[in-house]
């Protein structure tokens, strides 16, 4: 039996890179697959590739700023799979890049809003159906700037370091439920964020050569941990982040 068989998972982010990802190979494994991203379309795409290959998926938009329509996600979510047992939060913004001093107080707002508080207001959504079927898994997907200095994303940087300490909060207080809340700090992934230097193939090519590994990672390097974590595996897994950067990180 598939590690995800008969199970709910939805993923936020869900139309791309590591979120689309994710949602393939939750799929191939069993999962009934909710699809989220803010444009339906996108979502859409996702839904029909993953029903083409014999899985089972269903598109609801969402606009994670929005605490109503985080909300109305988990809902919608709930009212048209049965529940939810997987939450996987992908999603994420970042509308400003350059000097922390310049950064406008509105980007900062709508970063932190997206990033932290969306997020909040997600797992709180999703938790009642979770205890009510036992328990179930949350993976954040931070990323290797909430835990490293850096310069032109300061903010974006602050709320994945304000999301892992939600991580372990979750962790502490719905354990008793068997609720697990884990995280993943990707490093340089191949995904429209990375497009500049993609695009570059000496800056690539200097990249690669610092990493560890010789490379930059894939999606699907990282939606491989984010089933670990979120699958029966990872049982005795709680509270923490999982940094998924080929060694970069610590390489110095």
């Amino acid at each position: 039996m598939a590690r995800f068989e008969g199970r709910v998972a939805l993923v936020t982010g869900g139309s791309r890179g590591i979120g689309r990802a994710t949602a393939l190979m939750l799929a191939r494994e069993g999962a009934h697959v909710v699809v989220s991203s803010r444009k339906l379309e996108a979502c859409d795409k996702v839904v029909e590739e993953i029903r083409a290959s014999g899985g089972q998926a269903t598109a609801i938009a969402c606009n994670i700023s929005v605490a109503e329509q985080c909300g109305a996600l988990v809902a919608g979510a709930i009212e048209r799979c049965g529940g939810i047992d997987v939450l996987v939060l992908n999603a994420a913004l970042n509308p400003y890049f350059g000097p922390v001093g310049d950064t406008p107080m509105t980007a900062a707002v709508k970063t932190v809003e997206g990033n932290v508080l969306g997020n909040l207001a997600l797992a709180q959504a999703a938790f009642p159906s979770m205890k009510a079927r036992g328990g179930g898994a949350i993976v954040l997907v931070s990323s290797i700037g909430g835990r490293l200095g850096g310069s032109g994303f300061a903010v974006y940087n602050a709320s994945k370091a304000a999301g892992e300490q939600l991580v372990r909060s979750l962790a502490t207080e719905w354990g008793r439920h068997n609720i697990r809340t884990n995280a993943v700090a990707p490093g340089l992934i191949r995904t429209d964020m990375a497009k500049v230097l993609l695009e570059n193939p000496e800056r690539l090519a200097a990249t690669e050569k610092r990493n560890p590994l010789k490379r930059i990672g894939s999606p699907e390097d990282v939606a491989a941990v984010i089933a670990f974590l979120a699958g029966p595996e990872s049982a005795y897994v709680n509270g923490q982040t999982v940094v998924v950067d080929g060694g970069q990180s610590i390489a110095g």
